[in-house]
């Protein structure tokens, strides 16, 4: 609901439809106020971070540089191909609001748990600016990244550090890992439409990710809570720097990358995110990583390229199965977009659990046939254990990587579907063509 409010600074209205008591004609003075008592030694983050403060329509939107020492109980808790993760607890916490009678910023009460990203000493400052920025636009915009509280630097080595909301539940690579064998339909769906929604909101921005993959995905709970997308490093804007000679160059994780991507075919673009998701997607249904068993090398590369995807076994529903394959398709122009994903599964998640939450079946829709079926199926061949919390018992090849790298990979040819790609996904698609897929029709509610 929308409606006017009165500022008892300044005594005029300013509307409250996104943020209760924040009048930002006031709010950025007082942020303005304050500029000549800090800087971050950095006239370009020093801008940053000012823009940012002068264009804040709540608290939410607030980005600050924080003193290093405002931070205690800091330890290591992940490493990336481009920076290191720390745990911190921010000792003043977030901006709330104007305290007008202490004529000073009011902040979260108690500190706040953090997440601080130490970027490695290799890592060009223009890349780090470009993350920072990526991540102020996605934050003025959605809810699909972490929350990106401000900047600090280390006293030491001088690094730039982005201090981020803090993901108590991990990556979904450690997550899967550990706790597949508690996960259900309910929630494969609920992760899936999750990041079909939270890719589309990136992409409506004209932003590509570029790195998408398990250890980027992160969530506070992801039995309960919504799933967030990290680690903006690699991510550009489209049509932002045609004539960087760097642009030509391959990093990320070998089976997340679209092969048209690594045979350089086309450059990264929307449809290479929605390709990566057909692998995460795959991963997240079956419990696998893709490719475990080999070397992540040339080799590799080429038989990608050639139409090597990961075989997704026949106890997975048809309709979910149709959606991966779809994404992973080598003809680009074949693939769904996040908005047709997100869509889709919209429709899945709301035949098979709406309904039964409301005590009705719905014997029509084929996803709930092909999930009870599904959940039999794994239950027969002893792949769900409900009572206990057991890690996935597989092993990975000592040279089969799944952090971000530059990949320089030669002569890979043109890329292209196997044999029976095209005609199996036909199949799929006839298959289940008594399914009316009616999300143009269907009201698909934003989260």
């Amino acid at each position: 609901m929308s409606y006017d409010e009165i500022c008892p600074e300044c005594n005029q209205e300013f509307n409250t439809s996104i943020y209760n008591g924040w009048c930002k004609p006031c709010n950025s003075k007082h942020f303005q106020n304050d500029f000549n008592n800090w800087t971050s030694g950095n006239d370009k983050i020093d801008k940053l971070i000012q823009d940012a403060q002068l264009n804040a329509d709540g608290n939410l939107k607030v980005t600050e540089w924080i003193p290093y020492d405002r931070f205690k109980d800091i330890r290591q808790i992940g490493k990336g191909g481009f920076g290191t993760i720390y745990y911190a607890m921010w000792i003043d916490g977030y901006i709330l609001q104007w305290d007008i009678k202490n004529q000073q910023w009011e902040r979260y009460p108690e500190g706040k748990e953090v997440a601080l990203k130490m970027f490695h000493n290799f890592v060009n400052f223009n890349d780090v600016l470009n993350e920072m920025e990526i991540h102020l636009k996605i934050d003025n915009n959605y809810d699909a990244s972490l929350r990106f509280f401000g900047i600090t630097q280390d006293p030491e080595t001088h690094s730039y550090i982005m201090v981020l909301e803090y993901a108590e539940g991990g990556n979904l690579r450690e997550y899967l890992k550990i706790n597949f064998n508690n996960i259900n339909w309910k929630q494969k769906l609920d992760n899936l439409y999750d990041l079909s929604a939270n890719l589309m909101s990136i992409h409506e921005l004209d932003i590509v990710h570029q790195d998408f993959h398990p250890g980027n995905i992160l969530s506070y709970n992801f039995k309960s809570s919504y799933i967030t997308i990290s680690d903006f490093g690699l991510s550009k804007l489209i049509g932002a720097n045609p004539n960087n000679p760097e642009k030509k160059n391959i990093f990320g994780v070998l089976p997340y990358i679209a092969p048209e991507v690594l045979s350089g075919e086309e450059e990264y673009t929307k449809a290479a995110d929605v390709y990566s998701f057909g692998i995460i997607a795959y991963e997240i249904v079956t419990g696998f990583l893709p490719y475990p068993d080999v070397p992540h090398d040339n080799d590799l590369a080429l038989k990608i390229c050639n139409g090597l995807r990961p075989k997704i076994p026949f106890h997975i529903p048809k309709l979910i199965a149709r959606m991966i394959m779809r994404c992973w398709d080598a003809r680009v122009t074949h693939r769904p977009t996040f908005g047709e994903l997100r869509d889709e599964l919209w429709k899945y998640w709301n035949d098979r659990y709406v309904y039964l939450k409301e005590g009705i079946i719905n014997n029509d829709s084929e996803i709930v046939i092909q999930i009870e079926n599904s959940e039999k199926l794994s239950k027969n061949l002893g792949l769900i254990n409900s009572t206990t919390t057991t890690p996935l018992n597989y092993q990975t090849h000592p040279q089969a990587i799944y952090t971000s790298r530059l990949l320089n990979f030669s002569k890979l040819p043109k890329p292209k579907n196997e044999k029976n790609f095209e005609r199996e996904l036909e199949e799929l698609t006839k298959s289940t063509s008594a399914l009316s897929i009616a999300a143009s029709k269907l009201h698909v509610p934003d989260f």
